[in-house]
């Protein structure tokens, strides 16, 4: 089974954070990761967004000379979800549509700890089209920029902490990591807080195992 994991940003570094998370919750997958070389150098508010799209759908022919299985976009924002979705040959999924539906099976509702306000309005905009307003107890702004999540200083972890502390304060029973670059500090993360963490790249990877199987089984 071959899983592409599209990172709509030009950080090669967080394309292989994530397909080093992928793989080691999922050895037996052939996954692939690919950097979108033509985006911005992340993806902070719907500006970047905008600016990655061209250079993502550009990949679809190759995903589909590779036969990819299914096509996940690594970034937290789902950047382009329906766009790739409507041309791809195979089934799309957003990191962040995953962390929904996954801390929607392990809790009763869910709040959001994100990176920087320009990036609340686009996620909230995806929760709210995907269906997840009611479980969804709110999206928290960090004010950390990707980049300096992604390099993780102990400085930078613990201010993710106390928001993600502060999300559960408010009620929420299982906190969503809003950023792709949060997912090499999940378990610093998980032991820092004692919370139940959803991380999008694992909730994508497992997703697109179930997806995979349900296809083999439809041919």
């Amino acid at each position: 089974m071959k899983i592409l994991f599209l990172n709509p940003n030009s950080t090669e570094a967080m394309t292989e954070s994530v397909v080093a998370t992928a793989r080691a919750t999922l050895p037996e997958a052939d996954i692939l990761g690919w950097t979108n070389h033509d985006g911005p150098p992340a993806i902070q508010g719907p500006e970047d967004g905008a600016a990655a799209l061209a250079g993502q759908m550009a990949l679809l022919p190759k995903a589909r000379a590779e036969r990819v299985d299914v096509i996940v976009i690594a970034c937290f924002d789902d950047t382009g979800l329906s766009e790739m979705r409507a041309e791809a040959h195979c089934p799309v999924i957003g990191i962040g549509q995953s962390a929904y539906h996954m801390a929607l099976l392990m809790g009763q509702n869910f709040g959001v700890v994100t990176t920087l306000d320009v990036s609340v309005p686009v996620i909230e905009g995806n929760i709210q089209q995907q269906g997840f307003s009611e479980p969804c107890l709110g999206v928290k702004a960090s004010g950390i920029p990707v980049l300096d999540v992604e390099e993780g200083r102990p400085e930078v972890l613990d201010r993710l902490a106390e928001n993600i502390r502060s999300m559960a304060e408010e009620g929420a029973s299982a906190i969503i990591l809003g950023c792709a670059g949060m997912s090499a500090h999940h378990a610093v993360l998980s032991a820092q807080t004692g919370l139940v963490l959803i991380d999008g790249v694992r909730a994508a990877t497992a997703l697109a195992q179930a997806m995979g199987l349900m296809q083999q089984h439809a041919h």
